[in-house]
């Protein structure tokens, strides 16, 4: 309501209200006014601000964060808020995890509808390098914490190709071992990158960069998870998701 009052007391307002007569007709006390009007931003709403722009852009990179998730990386970010803070900043705004909530539990849970057709249909063969890459992102403890390690493996060698290692599980340590792998290999062109449907969809950030390092990307996410693209300095890569252990990975390893 001190907006309305305001405008109204305001010089050049078609029919000036003294603030007085506002408030009394409001039943508003003045001394609250008078002292928004000094400060029209308080320090509560400032340092929900920087909160808020520290939580969103966390969720801009990771858009499969939850709130917990999204808290520590405001956290990191210098914006240090209690979990409930997070989750009712997030929930005003509407910034939820893509994946939502799991409607399933357990053995009976149905898996969902594969995001493409699988054209490596289990077997893990290759008449050449650079023709089939697998990918999984695996967690490990150390005495620091959880690492996780995102490795692409070429099936005809049977070597790493590349890999990176990271304190979270964020789309950027896919993104960094996929980027490094085709840096490392160069000619990769009609190469199929498989992954399985795991919970983390690290590769999904792909899709908001451009072609970059002859990687062509494409609709929603890498155009990867077993499904060949033609065309480009490289045609590689993916759109699946891949955190638990990998049936691709175990299977070729």
């Amino acid at each position: 309501m001190y907006p309305l009052v305001r405008e109204l007391a305001a010089a050049d307002a078609p029919c000036r209200v003294p603030v007085a007569v506002t408030c009394r007709v409001l039943n508003l006390a003045r001394q609250p006014y008078y002292r928004w009007l000094a400060c029209l931003v308080t320090d509560a709403e400032l340092a929900e601000a920087y909160r808020a722009n520290a939580l969103f852009d966390a969720h801009r990179d990771d858009p499969e964060f939850g709130h917990r998730f999204l808290a520590d990386e405001a956290h990191a970010a210098g914006e240090p808020m209690a979990e409930r803070t997070a989750w009712k900043i997030c929930r005003d705004n509407r910034w939820w995890s893509v994946f939502g909530k799991r409607r399933g539990r357990g053995k009976n849970a149905k898996a969902g509808p594969p995001v493409h057709d699988d054209r490596v249909r289990r077997d893990f063969t290759a008449d050449g390098p650079n023709r089939l890459w697998l990918t999984d992102i695996t967690e490990h403890a150390t005495g620091e914490g959880k690492l996780y390690l995102c490795a692409v493996k070429d099936v005809y060698s049977g070597r790493i190709v590349s890999y990176s290692i990271d304190a979270r599980m964020k789309s950027g340590l896919a993104v960094r071992a996929l980027e490094s792998a085709v840096t490392r290999r160069g000619q990769v062109a009609g190469c199929i990158v498989h992954s399985d449907r795991g919970s983390q969809g690290g590769f999904n950030r792909s899709s908001q960069h451009l072609d970059l390092g002859g990687v062509r990307r494409g609709h929603g996410g890498l155009e990867f998870e077993d499904q060949r693209c033609s065309g480009g300095a490289a045609s590689a890569v993916a759109r699946r998701s891949c955190a638990s252990a990998s049936d691709a990975f175990a299977g070729a390893a």
